[in-house]
């Protein structure tokens, strides 16, 4: 599955750029959450539960944050196991400041998901991944956004 899009943010870039390179605040926002092992600054292990349809999971991820260009870019590549399935996804995140208190954000996700969930989820997965990606960007603007740019939206 191929995600991409744009975010305006209101907050200054730095702010966002922390948000994404902290794994501890960007899992808080992860929808379905559930543990974290840091093993680096760039390296990590969340788990994160995931039900599609009737199908649930429990993904055990490795991930980690490359090609970093602070404050601007970063990829994350990871892959995950959970009963009878997998996924594999990379993502890049570019940010752009438009302003000191407002940055733009355009995003890609790639995700390959494999085995039982894939099998049984299948008509349902786009449309939860969206649903999830939208619980998460939500989140994350309540997180970094400055309460004078919250109120102006």
């Amino acid at each position: 599955m191929h995600f991409e899009g744009k975010e305006k943010v209101n907050a200054p870039i730095e702010a966002v750029w922390g948000f994404f390179m902290d794994p501890n605040k960007v899992a808080g926002c992860a929808p379905g959450y559930q543990s974290m092992e840091v093993l680096s600054p760039d390296h990590f292990k969340p788990k994160v539960g995931v039900g599609i349809g009737a199908v649930k999971a429990t993904f055990t991820l490795d991930v980690m944050l490359t090609d970093l260009q602070a404050p601007n870019h970063a990829v994350v590549k990871g892959h995950g196991v959970a009963a009878g399935s997998a996924v594999d996804l990379t993502g890049t995140l570019n940010l752009a400041a438009e302003s000191e208190t407002v940055t733009n954000m355009d995003w890609i996700a790639d995700v390959n998901i494999s085995g039982t969930i894939a099998s049984v989820g299948a008509r349902l997965m786009e449309g939860t991944a969206r649903k999830l990606t939208g619980r998460f960007f939500d989140c994350m603007r309540q997180k970094v956004e400055t309460p004078s740019g919250a109120a102006s939206t």
